[in-house]
């Protein structure tokens, strides 16, 4: 990329920022700066007013008190020229998805009002920068996750902004394609554009040289994610080589009023807490389960959560209020050369495996792996082409219909009807699952309360926070008690302290017996499966616990390798053996 002129001193001055709408402050009067050739994180759980901030610096919508100059322009009274100055991917980037990607470079090179003697080399320069260059003529509807966003970016960047405002790029993406993300947005940076990453993630956000964190419209915090981590030294701790039931112990020492967050890292369980608490309570208690406290290094999640007041506990009233599942045989979900072609297209390759009963089994891989067509068929969505999927021992060939009613299933795609509000959509569903009468409005009642969607029944699924919308799919998969759990992806873009809640509910659901199948982008989730399996080009190519995938890599130095880590090497393994391949054929 060309490095950006005349960078201003300061690319972005928030200066007392308030935004309304109608009754509700969406921001409370914001001051920061945002510097050229730096990466701003900005974070924040749903509805902090991360995307509201965002849509102001771009110009899209004036601030109700307060100024915002970017680029040295003022953004209401220079808004027209603020466009050539600013690069904006939003949360759902407007790429045509009928159109090729070139034919999409086409149409944002014209809004962007590029002369068309430039293109060719503008075109040539981002789709190199992007690596998207052997996919021209790809339709975008038919591109990966990863290489959306990667579209997206190239189009953002079609002006060369001198700021970058990228709402949530990684949501969605595999941890191979985020790691394309980043090193494209380090480039931009060391030409010394400034770039604003909203984000979930927050290992992106410990990544980015400075960091606003908002929530409920306030800035609560504005520097370098080192100086909040650092507010958590001596209070992160974790327990190890315990003999008690892991999700059990966390959702005791959840409890202790000492402590303010905790979450299952393999078999270890990470603990943090409260400030000025004394450490003698968990020493107590991890003596009691006769476990070893070690000191550990605190993360950027970790200090996030506890500025916001902590975790959300760790009892599931959901999984209290339900008998434990009583089942025959220990295998639930057992899939045998399990193969889906579409056409000449394989998307999954004779798959095997199998999955206990009371087991959380989680299912990785990069986009398009196959992980989605994999679950659609072992929930009767989709016949195999080949091979066989058996659940609660139903074939799924000759007993679909009667198996299907054993699980619950939460799509991948926010998938309830958005003409329905969320009171009908609960509705629809228990009535789908053949629940009647004083059973079916319990059911419900249950369903508002555990998941808050008290005030939201009268609006529509789209209407409301992606946080809410993913509570509301759970709800709905969970309103007839699931022998088994399928869920695709069920916390994509949500933010850490609802992923955590949706955790206590999955842990408790699995004590109780419940078998619970999960796809994740997010590594961390991936610990507190029992086991994983990583797919890769449709084929299964890893099947293990956490601990024992981890300790396939080897690490520089004293830190300890991440599920991350060990996602990236075992695909670069399969990589390596099949170039090795292809050179021994070629030969």
């Amino acid at each position: 990329m060309h490095p950006v002129d005349a960078a201003p001193s300061i690319a972005v001055e928030l200066d007392g920022v308030v935004k309304r709408f109608g009754a509700l402050e969406a921001l409370r009067g914001i001051h920061g700066r945002i510097l050229p050739g730096c990466l701003t994180g900005l974070v924040g759980p749903d509805g902090a007013g991360k995307t509201t901030l965002m849509r102001l610096m771009a110009g899209l919508m004036a601030p109700t008190a307060g100024h915002i100059t970017v680029a040295g322009l003022d953004s209401v009274r220079d808004s027209t020229a603020l466009s050539d100055n600013i690069g904006y991917m939003p949360q759902r980037f407007g790429l045509y998805e009928d159109l090729s990607v070139l034919e999409n470079l086409r149409l944002y090179a014209e809004l962007r009002g590029l002369e068309r003697r430039t293109h060719r080399d503008t075109f040539e320069r981002l789709l190199e920068f992007t690596r998207l260059g052997p996919f021209t003529t790809r339709l975008a509807g038919k591109l990966s996750g990863g290489m959306k966003q990667k579209l997206g970016l190239a189009c953002a960047l079609m002006a060369t902004p001198k700021v970058l405002l990228l709402d949530e790029p990684g949501v969605g993406v595999d941890p191979v394609s985020r790691q394309d993300l980043w090193r494209m947005v380090q480039a931009l940076t060391d030409d010394g554009m400034a770039v604003v990453w909203a984000t979930a993630y927050l290992d992106e956000a410990e990544r980015c040289a400075a960091v606003f964190l908002l929530n409920e419209g306030q800035l609560k915090f504005a520097g370098a994610p080192s100086e909040l981590t650092n507010r958590l030294k001596e209070r992160s701790f974790r327990l190890l080589n315990y003999r008690r039931d892991r999700r059990e112990l966390l959702s005791e020492v959840l409890e202790l009023t000492s402590v303010s967050d905790g979450v299952i890292q393999g078999n270890a369980i990470r603990v943090v807490l409260r400030l000025d608490s004394q450490h003698e309570a968990v020493a107590a208690f991890a003596a009691q389960a006769g476990a070893e406290l070690q000191p550990v290094t605190p993360r950027f999640e970790d200090a996030f959560v506890d500025l916001l007041g902590g975790g959300p506990g760790g009892i599931s009233a959901l999984a209290q209020k339900m008998a434990p599942v009583t089942l025959d045989g220990d295998n639930v979900v057992e899939c045998r050369n399990l193969t889906r072609c579409f056409g000449a297209f394989t998307a999954t390759d004779h798959v095997s495996f199998q999955v206990r009963k009371g087991e959380i089994f989680g299912l990785l891989g990069p986009n398009g792996a196959g992980k989605s067509t994999t679950f659609k068929m072992l929930c009767g969505l989709l016949r195999p082409t080949a091979g066989e999927a058996r659940v609660v021992g139903l074939d799924l060939r000759v007993a679909g219909s009667q198996a299907k009613r054993q699980l619950g299933y939460m799509a991948q795609k926010f998938s309830l009807y958005g003409l329905l509000s969320v009171q009908q959509n609960l509705e629809f569903s228990a009535g789908v699952y053949g629940l009647e009468g004083a059973l079916k409005r319990e059911r419900i009642k249950e369903m508002v309360q555990t998941f808050q969607l008290g005030k939201y029944l009268g609006s529509a699924p789209d209407e409301l926070p992606l946080g809410f919308k993913q509570r509301l799919a759970l709800a709905c998969a969970l309103m007839h008690r699931p022998l088994v759990l399928f869920l695709d992806e069920p916390t994509s873009g949500v933010d850490p302290i609802t992923r955590r809640e949706f955790w206590t509910h999955i842990n408790g659901l699995a004590h109780k017996g419940v078998t619970i199948m999960v796809t994740t982008h997010f590594m961390d989730e991936a610990e507190y499966c029992d086991r994983v399996a990583l797919m890769y080009r449709a084929k299964l190519i890893a099947l293990d616990t956490p601990d024992v995938l981890k300790a396939r890599v080897t690490i520089i130095g004293d830190q300890e390798p991440t599920m991350e880590d060990a996602f990236i090497h075992l695909i670069q393994e399969v990589d390596a053996q099949d170039a090795a391949s292809s050179m021994r054929e070629a030969a």
